[in-house]
């Protein structure tokens, strides 16, 4: 089994300007890339486990999500770095799209797009990191045996909100695997 790392998307990996899914509009987080990078050359497989409620509530489509994850790849390869397997929930109990306006068990905080990266990469989560910007992006992973560091505003990372109390904290993907990986 393999070491692997869970990474959040939005707020994580790109910039999170409120349901982006157009490629033209990705734009990496500072340091994000290194972070995939250094992360690949340590033997991580990457999985992105990512809520897409957007596609429920009809702002865009799954083909514009997979467009979106295509793009992030192409920009990735061009910088010597690579992304395993894009995990994604497209529905929302309160969405407006059929057949996405439902309840489901693969919606963060639930655990079963970990599970599936888990069996589909062959995954050992005791030996597995997890990053994200909210506490639902960390629990089902730390849960099933990760180590997890939450991204904060850097003010947060000395001085945290109550929610962000119970975790190891940074202010962005590049320090938060420096710290997973004692680098």
């Amino acid at each position: 089994m393999n070491p692997g790392a869970f990474l959040d998307r939005d707020g994580t990996i790109n910039v999170d300007s409120g349901y982006v899914a157009s490629p033209d509009l990705l734009e990496f987080t500072p340091g994000a890339i290194d972070a995939i990078r250094t992360l690949n050359r340590r033997g991580y497989s990457i999985a992105v486990i990512t809520n897409q409620a957007g596609v429920a509530r009809g702002f865009h489509t799954e083909s514009d999500v997979d467009a979106f994850h295509a793009e992030m790849s192409r920009q990735l390869a061009l910088a010597d770095a690579h992304i395993d397997r894009f995990y994604y929930c497209p529905h929302h109990e309160e969405g407006t799209v059929e057949p996405y306006a439902i309840q489901c068990d693969c919606r963060k905080p639930a655990d079963s797009l970990y599970r599936r990266a888990i069996s589909e990469l062959d995954l050992d989560p005791t030996k597995s990191i997890v990053v994200g910007d909210k506490p639902g992006d960390l629990t089902p992973a730390i849960a099933l045996g990760a180590k997890g560091v939450l991204i904060v505003p850097q003010a947060h990372v000395d001085h945290p909100t109550v929610e962000e109390c119970p975790f190891q904290r940074a202010g962005d993907l590049h320090s938060a695997v420096g710290q997973l990986l004692g680098l």
